[in-house]
């Protein structure tokens, strides 16, 4: 049920974070028609957005105070989506991962997606609480587990890449929250002593699959890196990042690398690299500056947050966002490893993109809201 919206509601309404976000929707199936031209993946990404903004404004014209005290509900609710899409014959399994559901006329949801903000939304609940000093075990233990139950669900899919990006929105809330120094320091030395001990065990109790090696290999060692086997996908991408030149790469030939599709799931996991062949350095700058746009508008909401709830919320999800970008462009330019991370509001998929104007609606909702006491 959509609260009433405030007095101000239309002129406050963040009308350049609103259509920002829907240029960069609006460029990025361009990118995916021209990745796919002969799939319908760039008619669905312009109805996602359809549905996309319709959710965006149901969230902002609704008061995100009420919303975050109900966040349990979600929470739960999302917790479900992702005991069901485990299940036999309702979970679609992709590339040996049971990670999404079927949704007639569209396509697949993965709901992993949209639990990440059931999740920052739960934890700006219990971190939005006034309290005094720095935070303390308890409070991290209770971060830990709000964020480990999701996480452990979905490694049961498995989907290591999707996992990977809810921890930087834990990490966003505590720091945010006050954590103390010294808790910092603990993490940081302990990930650095306990990370290659993991992995080896991983690879020791075959958790960590070869593949999953070889794609860590390649980074690690691009030039003896096997370019057919599982350093293709990386090495191809940077050839169609090349080709791009400044202002993107020659099409009229129809023989450049984008357009004889070696370039495994350009609509998807390497969209930027799509981007970059047809746009060149010119249209990455152009990209990576619309984001920092994007980003800035949700900080600065953020900032103006009539209170720590709000400030939460938004921060968590701009966290999680950061990453995302962060690591999708890494994979694409060959720093990272292919982990199947999208690229947000660009690449294609419905959860991801619904998502993320959930999350733009929760910022226009804190700006509507930040003279109210």
């Amino acid at each position: 049920m959509v609260a009433m919206i405030p007095k101000r509601g239309l002129r406050d309404f963040d009308w350049v974070l609103a259509l920002l976000a829907i240029g960069i929707v609006c460029f990025g199936t361009v990118q995916i028609r021209y990745a796919q031209p002969t799939a319908p993946y760039w008619v669905k990404q312009l109805i996602g957005l359809g549905i996309a903004i319709v959710a965006m404004l149901l969230v902002a014209f609704n008061d995100y105070r009420k919303l975050i005290n109900i966040a349990p509900a979600f929470y739960v609710f999302g917790l479900l989506l992702l005991v069901v899409v485990l299940i036999p014959g309702i979970g679609l399994k992709i590339n040996g991962q049971r990670a999404w559901i079927g949704v007639p006329g569209i396509g697949q949801f993965q709901p992993s997606e949209f639990v990440k903000v059931t999740t920052a939304m739960m934890l700006a609940r219990y971190f939005g609480r006034r309290r005094m000093g720095s935070l303390n075990l308890k409070d991290i233990a209770v971060g830990a587990i709000i964020l480990g139950l999701p996480i452990a669900l979905i490694l049961l899919e498995p989907d290591v890449g999707s996992v990977l990006t809810y921890i930087p929105i834990l990490v966003t809330v505590l720091f945010l929250s006050g954590i103390k120094v010294r808790y910092v320091v603990a993490a940081v030395v302990l990930s650095v002593v306990l990370l290659p001990l993991a992995y080896w065990v991983g690879v020791k109790t075959h958790f960590v699959k070869n593949y999953q090696q070889e794609r860590i290999n390649v980074i690690l060692d691009p030039e003896n890196a096997d370019r057919r086997g599982f350093g293709y996908n990386t090495w191809q991408s940077i050839l169609t990042v090349g080709e791009g030149g400044l202002f993107g790469a020659d099409r009229s030939s129809g023989h450049s690398q984008s357009s004889l599709k070696f370039l495994p799931e350009p609509h998807t996991d390497f969209i930027f690299s799509v981007t970059a062949g047809n746009n060149g350095f010119a249209g990455c700058i152009l990209v990576l500056f619309a984001y920092a746009i994007l980003l800035a508008r949700m900080i600065t909401g953020a900032k103006r947050a009539p209170d720590r709830m709000g400030m939460l919320v938004i921060m968590a999800i701009v966290g999680g966002l950061t990453f995302q970008i962060f690591i999708n462009i890494g994979m694409a330019l060959g720093l990272l490893p292919v982990i199947g991370v999208p690229l947000p509001l660009m690449s294609s998929g419905l959860a991801s993109l619904i998502t993320t104007f959930i999350a733009i609606g929760f910022a226009i909702s804190v700006r509507l809201r930040r003279f109210v006491n």
